[in-house]
């Protein structure tokens, strides 16, 4: 297998393919991150993405092809109301978890961005192709969405390019093409122990080409006064949510599936994110609670074992 790492997205990121692919794709797809993160990150002050939060409360912003499609999927997803927010951008940008400036808000800040994050207020002209925030203040952050929309976008690429497999991580996105060339072309994958170290696993998943994302509470976070606040918004208080989850893993067939159910499966918890995936077609998901314990789909019975003793399946 040839293996470049690059950095972007805020991560290292490894590409991956077997020959007769070649070096050259894996530098197409590390060409394609960039143009992507380029037009679509909000932690630079230039972006098609800040173009529109710049304008929030004055016009419409005309955006390409690409940042169009991101956006109308992100806000019709959080108008589901499950959990999943694109209009989330005036709190992340508040708490600053993860950049440098962290901080505990005053709850009057907190209240006053929860004004400001209602995605019904975000208008889109199919025509056009044009985005409006109604109100001055608005930010739309495309971080828990956009990840996946980029490895699903590789991909695309990889395959036109005749790439028969491979693998792309984007650092808690995996995308797997094609087949292993082990055993019955099915992939290994090791599943994240949320308390150790990148690509220490709690699991091993055996699975056929999928999407296999992580989003967890344990790489960026901040500790005041001994209290631990992660960086997974709720849209209802303004404050981290609460709940005793550590990490929610989707396998799904598209990235972006994997980044959208992770976000609505962490705000839901074990109770009622169980069912939720259950009820959702080619979708499965492994929980994981900060008490050692993993739950796991019905589909993946079979398919994921533990490797680390200090977990149970319940």
């Amino acid at each position: 297998m040839i293996q470049k790492q690059y950095y972007g997205l805020g991560t290292t990121i490894t590409l991956s393919v077997n020959p007769p692919a070649t070096e050259a794709d894996l530098d197409a797809g590390n060409h394609l991150i960039e143009h992507y993160e380029d037009i679509l990150t909000v932690n630079r002050p230039v972006s098609e993405v800040m173009s529109v939060n710049h304008a929030a409360g004055q016009e419409p912003v005309p955006v390409s092809e690409i940042t169009y499609n991101l956006i109308k999927r992100a806000v019709e997803v959080s108008q589901w109301h499950l959990g999943f927010n694109t209009a989330i951008g005036p709190l992340v940008k508040l708490w600053k978890i993860g950049f440098d400036g962290a901080n505990l808000p005053a709850d009057s800040d907190i209240k006053q961005r929860l004004k400001l994050i209602d995605p019904t207020n975000i208008q889109l002209d199919d025509t056009k192709r044009t985005v409006f925030l109604t109100k001055a203040g608005m930010e739309i952050d495309l971080g828990a969405i956009a990840k996946g929309y980029i490895a699903d976008a590789i991909k695309a690429l990889w395959v036109s390019r005749g790439v028969k497999s491979g693998i792309i991580d984007l650092g808690g996105n995996i995308l797997l093409v094609g087949d292993s060339t082990h055993t019955n072309g099915l992939w290994r994958i090791g599943v994240q122990n949320p308390l150790k170290q990148r690509h220490v696993a709690l699991g091993v998943l055996t699975t056929p080409a999928k999407s296999i994302v992580t989003s967890g509470i344990y790489e960026r976070y901040l500790v005041i006064n001994g209290h631990n606040y992660h960086h997974m918004f709720d849209s209802k208080t303004g404050y981290p949510i609460q709940n005793d989850l550590e990490s929610v893993t989707i396998i799904s067939d598209l990235s972006i599936d994997g980044d959208i159910w992770t976000t609505e499966a962490f705000y839901q918890d074990i109770d009622k994110g169980i069912p939720l995936i259950e009820k959702q077609p080619n979708l499965e998901a492994i929980f994981v609670t900060r008490d050692f314990k993993v739950a796991i789909t019905s589909g993946l019975k079979d398919r994921f074992a533990l490797t680390d003793e200090q977990y149970k399946i319940i």
